[in-house]
């Protein structure tokens, strides 16, 4: 029997937290903490089974228009999360590496950042890219400032400039662009991510809010992966 496919970058946009909540009667918080559990246990779960690249959706640069109550409790529990990874997470074998903008945050949050990249620097297991305040098209425009900077500065002629550039100058530079992004609670949208690096990536929607995402949702939809056809625009 042939082995099994499986994507060598893999996106979660995790999303349906607050919905999971309001279901139950509960603040939006609570929420939170529960999809903050059940991505530390997914990231486990995808390093266990061979997964070389994992992108998280963790905070959008949309998602500071919603209640400042919401926005310090999710910074709160990114805190938490980091603390938790520099004492106990950073035992498995997995580089972390944070996407977006993260100057905009309090120091102490740059500064469990700073320390979560650099103490799991030498990691050569699975790469997990955080995304906190990121944006696709926020990275594309940050991209083409630094391509504009470089022409005017002469280090690179305008007729030069070509995708594998902008590719180069992406958060995500170096690395496979996804294979395969899911996205759990039922809404058929990216949302804003990953959106250069996407476009040949297979797209999974699930009816299931991200706080009772489990390993056996992610196997369907790897399940599922594995019998598409992906042709990247040819026949």
């Amino acid at each position: 029997m042939a082995e099994r496919v499986l994507p060598q970058h893999l996106g979660i946009i995790m999303d349906g937290n607050g919905r999971w909540a309001k279901k139950r009667g509960l603040p939006r918080s609570a929420g939170h903490a529960a999809g903050a559990a059940v991505f530390k246990n997914i990231t486990r779960y995808c390093s266990k089974i061979g997964i070389k690249y994992l992108t998280v959706y963790a905070f959008s640069t949309e998602n500071w228009r919603r209640p400042q109550d919401e926005v310090l409790t999710l910074i709160k529990l990114f805190k938490q999360y980091l603390n938790d990874a520099l004492t106990n997470f950073l035992g498995e074998n997995v580089r972390v590496c944070f996407l977006g903008d993260t100057s905009v945050f309090d120091p102490q949050l740059r500064q469990l950042i700073a320390e979560t990249e650099e103490v799991s620097s030498k990691k050569t297991g699975m790469v997990l890219n955080v995304a906190l305040n990121y944006g696709g098209r926020a990275e594309i425009v940050r991209a083409a400032r630094f391509l504009a900077q470089e022409v005017k500065d002469g280090k690179l002629n305008p007729q030069d400039i070509d995708e594998n550039s902008f590719s180069a100058r992406m958060y995500t530079a170096g690395q496979p662009d996804p294979d395969l992004i899911i996205r759990p609670s039922g809404e058929k949208r990216l949302s804003n991510f990953l959106l250069w690096q996407s476009a040949y990536a297979e797209y999974i929607a699930m009816d299931v809010l991200w706080p009772d995402f489990r390993p056996e949702h992610l196997e369907q939809a790897l399940d599922a992966y594995a019998k598409r056809n992906r042709r990247f625009g040819g026949i």
